[in-house]
């Protein structure tokens, strides 16, 4: 009996620290426009969509640019780089973001799993 209490008390605990792992897992970049964020450089036939507070490389590999907000509609917004002929759409919601908990302010989100700016792995959103 106590055998089978201790099992139980085990994988509630368990479960318990994962979800306070994952609690500050945040999966959407809250943007206005006239901010500047970190956006991949791939070009418009990447879908990666990476983007993060923190300079560093996007889930494909390649250096992510510095980029300023110019619009923000449900979902999605634009972005506007130095060396891009036009605007770029990004989505704000990510399938992956940084799992590094909520003292790491990168915030970086993506479309496909890969390191985030901080060097954590990213984690699929739920």
């Amino acid at each position: 009996m106590k055998r089978t209490v201790m099992i139980v008390f085990s994988a509630v605990l368990a479960l318990g620290l994962i979800a306070v792992a994952y609690a500050g897992l945040k999966s959407t970049m809250e943007l206005k426009a006239g901010a500047e964020v970190y956006a991949c450089n791939c070009g418009e036939a990447c879908k990666c969509d990476t983007m993060s507070n923190n300079a560093g490389k996007c889930t494909c590999g390649k250096e992510m640019v510095k980029a300023q907000v110019t619009k923000v509609e449900e979902g999605k917004a634009s972005l506007k780089a130095a060396g891009w002929e036009k605007e770029r759409s990004f989505k704000t919601t990510g399938q992956y973001a940084c799992a590094c908990g909520p003292a790491c302010k990168c915030d970086t989100i993506s479309q496909n799993p890969g390191k985030c700016t901080c060097g954590t792995e990213m984690s699929k959103v739920k």
